[in-house]
């Protein structure tokens, strides 16, 4: 999950007093890999990931996938074990994208991109290419969810038929997202509600 604005942290140093994640299954299952400590940095956790990558499991091989807040990589990292053809990864902080470039060499993949940039300035951009798959997961009270959301739709990053996966701190049903995502499936777990929408595309005017 991504996390930003963040603090600077020292450079990773897996396994020193870092976080810890898990990929859960697929070709790197049980590996685990260390993460920076940084200000509102929060992985999805275990369970979470379980079910959503259920959720997914039909749609995900073979799938491109956008991670535009990646912190930890959690995400991002569990995709391509599970068969994603191609995943950009984004965030802000610059100890988390150097973590992720190197579990990307340690894992020799190289269908995963790793990049330092602010999410919703890279999403303003005009796309150049569509994603099947995208993981919105931003810090919590800053309004990032909404507008990343609207330059996902209008600025033509999105599949016909995408899967977007959201945290949040409200409910789904409360977030204003674009008319034309469905919810597909919801769940709340603490204080964190995380939902799955699928795409369909606008009808005309």
């Amino acid at each position: 999950m991504s996390r930003q604005p963040k603090r600077s942290v020292a450079p990773p140093h897996p396994g020193r007093g870092e976080g810890q994640l898990r990929i859960i299954a697929g070709e790197w299952r049980s590996r685990r890999f260390g993460f920076p400590d940084a200000e509102g940095l929060r992985p999805t956790p275990d369970r979470v990931r379980e079910t959503l990558f259920n959720w997914l499991a039909p749609y995900l091989p073979g799938a491109s996938v956008l991670d535009p807040f990646a912190g930890s990589g959690a995400l991002f990292l569990e995709a391509l074990s599970r068969g994603a053809s191609r995943a950009l990864a984004l965030d802000l902080n610059t100890n988390a994208i150097a973590s992720l470039r190197h579990h990307l060499q340690t894992l020799d993949c190289g269908n995963g991109q790793a990049q330092q940039d602010d999410a919703l300035r890279y999403l303003g951009l005009a796309a150049d290419n569509t994603f099947d798959l995208v993981f919105l997961d931003p810090p919590f009270n800053r309004g990032l969810l909404l507008p990343a959301c609207e330059r996902l739709e209008h600025n033509g990053w999105l599949a016909k038929d995408a899967w977007i996966y959201t945290e949040s701190e409200s409910a789904p049903s409360g977030l204003g997202l674009p008319a034309n995502w469905r919810l597909h499936r919801e769940k709340k777990t603490g204080n964190v509600h995380y939902a799955l929408w699928q795409r369909s595309a606008p009808e005309p005017g």
